[in-house]
């Protein structure tokens, strides 16, 4: 099911989105240089070798003592919208924490690290799972999701702070 997969990889883009910039991670929090809102694109790659242009907007709010996050992510392609809520933390470079997309009922947790400015973590839920590397430089922003048990083979994005 196309809309399933896309939904699961944004869903893990949008979770993993949240481990924030490693720029800072001589600081007690990586998540400070997300704050605010966030666009740009990408593809999305299926296993038939179609491709498919996304647009998408992040929120990022940070909270707490900079360790939390909460993130609004709406995405859309031609032939697919999602609407995502997440929220994770930050513990002495590790993170975790879970995601939600309420028009599909999806759900599941996320795990991961985040040294310098990469990240990288693992997202799974119900019959769901995906490898994902994100790196924040400035006011840039680039993710690789690697999704697996889904016809989406993987979504590569470029995120730029408005």
């Amino acid at each position: 099911m196309y809309g399933s997969s896309l939904t699961r990889a944004a869903l893990l883009l949008a979770s993993l989105s949240l481990t924030g910039s490693a720029a800072l991670a001589a600081s007690a929090s990586p998540f400070a240089a997300m704050a605010g809102t966030w666009s740009g694109g990408g593809v999305l790659s299926t296993s038939d070798g179609q491709s498919e242009q996304l647009r998408c907007r992040a929120s990022y709010d940070v909270a707490g003592r900079g360790d939390q996050l909460q993130l609004n992510l709406r995405g859309a392609s031609q032939s697919y919208n999602f609407d995502l809520a997440s929220e994770v933390e930050y513990r002495g470079g590790a993170i975790s924490g879970s995601w939600s997309e309420a028009s599909r009922n999806a759900s599941g947790t996320l795990t991961g690290r985040a040294a310098g400015d990469h990240v990288e973590a693992a997202a799974r839920g119900d019959n769901f799972s995906a490898h994902l590397s994100l790196t924040t430089r400035g006011g840039r922003q680039t993710v690789s999701i690697q999704p697996q048990g889904t016809n989406v083979t993987a979504v590569s994005l470029a995120l730029n702070r408005r």
